[in-house]
């Protein structure tokens, strides 16, 4: 088991975000969390990251409880987060955009194995932006960079928030695409997404949140059969 989240709980101040959270992925798995906007997707992403501390509950990463580690350590074990707004920097080209990830990986064990030409490969375009500055992408080009930053890291798994918010249907063909040749290179994937349609032809399995709880877990198609769980997570 490559990532091991057991009954977490988030609290903001009094309120709690997270209840119980317990999730589970494999190596070479393409993992969806599925739900509406303010479900907590991203806590959950957040919490694995280290950015949240979990009041209670564990967090195991390739063998190691993680679970009080702060985020570095974790990025530096094989973590890797691309969050839902992009974050790229806008005064730095896309290449010292994808460097940052790269620097960084090269306090890692194994130092960083990522070759931009791994990068042109699984998003072709993004030759073609290497020496463009942040500020002149657009939202999907903004998407592909910060991905494309977190596999600079070198990661064992993949966490992206909402990576196809706000993308035409054939730029989230080639995100799917992407993903997939990702997988196929032994990183696994946890995907948060807040709509069906954009994820069940690429995960291997879901989970749904909703208010913080999971409320299913399993094939991803049961959902599209399921009136009731289809509603919750939109199509």
């Amino acid at each position: 088991m490559l990532l091991s989240v057991e009954e977490i709980d988030f609290f903001v101040k009094k309120t709690q975000i997270l209840r119980k959270v317990s999730l589970e992925v494999e190596q070479g798995e393409i993992v969806g969390l599925l739900g509406r906007n303010g479900a907590g997707k991203s806590s959950i992403i957040k919490c694995i990251m280290g950015i949240y501390g979990a009041r209670s509950g564990s967090v195991v990463f390739d063998g190691r409880n993680v679970t009080k580690l702060p985020p570095r350590p974790r990025v530096l074990m094989g973590l890797a987060y691309s969050p839902e707004d992009s974050r790229v920097f806008p005064d730095l080209t896309v290449r010292e955009n994808v460097q940052l990830g790269m620097w960084v990986a090269e306090d890692s064990p194994g130092g960083s194995s990522f070759d931009p030409d791994m990068g042109f490969e699984i998003f072709p375009k993004l030759e073609q932006l290497w020496n463009r500055s942040g500020a002149n992408l657009s939202g999907g080009e903004k998407k592909m960079v910060s991905f494309t930053r977190a596999l600079a890291l070198s990661p064992k798994l993949l966490l992206l928030d909402e990576s196809f918010e706000g993308l035409a249907p054939l730029v989230v063909r080639h995100f799917s695409e992407a993903m997939r040749r990702i997988r196929d290179m032994g990183i696994s994937i946890i995907l948060a997404e807040s709509n069906l349609g954009h994820t069940a032809q690429v995960v291997d399995r879901a989970y749904i949140v909703e208010r913080g709880e999971i409320l299913f877990r399993g094939d991803p198609k049961q959902i599209a059969e399921d009136e009731n769980l289809s509603k919750i997570v939109g199509r």
